[in-house]
């Protein structure tokens, strides 16, 4: 296929099927579905999967599902949307708010689900005209917010085989019709810290004949994140803020124990692997000087995302060429972490931002309950997906690039 046919052939599947696509994300913002218990969500893609002749494999747990487009000869590229919601409450006053109290899209999940659906839907006609030279998986992955769906789908062997993946993440900070694209780290590894302090307590008009508590624990909090940043790399961008803290119930009593909580965020992998042995030896270092004891529970969530270049600069040809010549803006490393990462640690790939701002309209932050986006971006996704696993596929089986005469 000509790279001007496949733009024709993307015009064409919208024109008939964008309104179907946004009636869809509607529905799925109407009935949000916490991390692993996305039920119906999993039905839904999965009854229209089966209506175009895909055979989906939903996940043992009964949420988020894989399914293959093509055959099994060639190379296998993995397109990959998370399809759960938040505990928050829809604060918007449209005809597709929320109707389940407490929860809701407010991160842009739905149009992920949505976009990569549209994109399967299009793959699937272009297998069955004898036009993807290889293998697209697709997988619908439930959990992103816990996190712990990237590694159930692992674990159950949704990227066996897989060359390359791919992925996006909406962001309302870019115009509908762009791409934010970036090399390397682009978002970071997010674990939890829990520290506890202990010591003898006393009276507060006799701080010398105890261990004053809640001032040590004042220490540990100003301290630990002042020496990680002369002890890391500051290209590293390893960062620690609390989050909680709590001691003592009365003015004058030096309470013996108290705790805080916070969260640990690096860009930078090798970091991120030391960054708990280096925070213990720390916090052992100040509670030492002040008589208390201090014990961490320090929890792993995600590491960074770090995206491989040869996959950015497919996206970006890809969006480029489907898009637009200005389809393709720079983008920030963001401070949030992302379990897309975990796939990024077995097999290359990258991650893109895909503008879900009206131009010139509200920029909406995710994680809000107000958050929407214009839905004009459904279709601009499903353009950048499909014209990027057709790209790779045919990049990875070394033939000529059917985009390469995109304008």
């Amino acid at each position: 296929m000509r790279g001007r046919e496949l733009r024709g052939e993307l015009d064409a599947f919208l024109a008939e099927n964008e309104q179907n696509l946004v009636a869809f994300r509607r529905d799925l913002h109407m009935h949000p579905e916490l991390a692993f218990a996305e039920y119906r969500t999993t039905q839904r893609i999965a009854e229209r999967l089966i209506a175009a002749g895909l055979t989906p494999s939903v996940l043992p747990r009964g949420t988020g599902l894989v399914c293959d487009v093509g055959s099994g000869d060639g190379p296998t590229v993995a397109l990959r949307a998370d399809i759960d919601a938040l505990p928050l409450q829809d604060e918007k006053d449209v005809s597709y708010r929320s109707t389940v109290t407490g929860v809701c899209h407010a991160c842009g999940h739905d149009v992920h689900t949505t976009v990569l659906l549209g994109t399967s839907l299009f793959l699937a006609q272009q297998a069955a005209a004898g036009l993807l030279p290889g293998r697209v998986r697709l997988i619908f992955q439930p959990a992103e917010e816990l996190p712990g769906g990237a590694l159930e789908v692992m674990a159950h062997g949704g990227i066996s085989g897989v060359d390359r993946i791919f992925g996006l993440h909406c962001d309302p900070r870019v115009d509908v019709g762009q791409i934010g694209l970036k090399s390397g780290p682009i978002t970071s590894a997010c674990d939890k810290l829990v520290v506890r302090v202990s010591g003898p307590g006393g009276h507060t008009a006799r701080p010398h004949l105890t261990a004053d508590l809640v001032f040590a624990l004042a220490k540990v909090l100003t301290e630990l994140p002042a020496a990680l940043s002369r002890r890391v790399d500051p290209r590293s961008s390893l960062s620690l803020v609390w989050g909680k803290v709590e001691a003592g119930s009365a003015a004058n009593a030096i309470p013996d124990d108290g705790v805080a909580e916070g969260t640990v965020r690096c860009l930078d992998e090798n970091a991120w692997h030391a960054a708990p042995d280096l925070i213990k030896a720390l916090l052992e270092s100040v509670a030492g000087a002040y008589g208390i004891e201090a014990t961490m529970d320090y929890t792993r969530g995600v590491p960074p995302v770090v995206n491989d270049e040869v996959s950015v600069e497919m996206l970006a040809a890809s969006a480029e060429r489907a898009l637009g010549a200005s389809a393709v803006v720079p983008t920030q490393q963001s401070l949030g972490g992302e379990d897309f990462a975990w796939y990024l640690e077995s097999i290359p790939g990258a991650f893109a931002r895909l503008g879900t701002r009206s131009p010139g309209g509200v920029t909406y932050d995710i994680h809000q309950g107000t958050f929407d986006v214009d839905e004009g971006a459904i279709g601009m996704g499903v353009r950048m997906m499909a014209a990027t696993a057709l790209t790779a596929l045919w990049e990875a089986g070394r033939v000529v690039d059917p985009l390469t005469t995109l304008a």
